[in-house]
């Protein structure tokens, strides 16, 4: 006996892929007591390898590692027509002033863990233990994602080549299915 009803598949990665928009409109934010325009190394990282990527740098700024800066930039990006995805370097260690981990988890609709631990997985490939004191972290606000990395050049590199350039796209078209911005 066979049975009629015949299962819909779902989309696969590469499906989802394919639908993904191209080219992907990125703000970055360097969160920093220290760095100014001329000294934000890595922020001028994120902005070089997105543009060399193919996508467009919306916007920029340093804000100081203070979770009310952090979070107003944020939501502001987040509500932008022009912003689909957030950036930010700096601020994810464990050093007292180290405060964007629990800033950006107040806001966030969805964590998004696995990108902590896949880059603290990679990280730890390079650097070894030292790896576990990185709270690099994303999730999605208002149905947008924000990447928040370590200040390192290094460690933004890594994030970037391997985690979210290869997936960013992605990553926007999934996250933007039907979310609307809390609050």
């Amino acid at each position: 006996m066979s049975n009629s009803n015949t299962q819909q598949s779902t989309p696969s990665v590469d499906e989802h892929r394919a639908l993904a928009p191209v080219v992907i409109r990125v703000a970055v934010l360097t969160i920093s007591d220290s760095r100014d325009e001329a000294s934000d190394a890595s922020g001028t990282l994120i902005r070089d390898a997105l543009r060399q990527a193919g996508h467009m740098v919306s916007s920029s700024a340093i804000v100081h590692d203070e979770p009310g800066a952090i979070v107003a930039q944020v939501l502001d990006w987040a509500r932008s027509d022009e912003v689909d995805a957030v950036i930010t370097t700096g601020g994810t260690g464990i050093a007292p002033r180290d405060r964007t981990a629990e800033a950006l988890a107040r806001i966030f609709d969805r964590s998004l863990e696995g990108f902590g631990e896949l880059f603290r997985m990679l990280s730890y490939q390079e650097i070894g233990s030292a790896a576990m004191l990185s709270r690099a972290t994303a999730g999605t606000v208002g149905g947008k994602p924000v990447f928040a990395l370590p200040g390192s050049k290094n460690a933004v590199r890594l994030a970037m080549e391997q985690l979210i350039l290869p997936e960013l796209g992605h990553v926007v078209y999934e996250a933007g299915k039907g979310l609307a911005l809390k609050g």
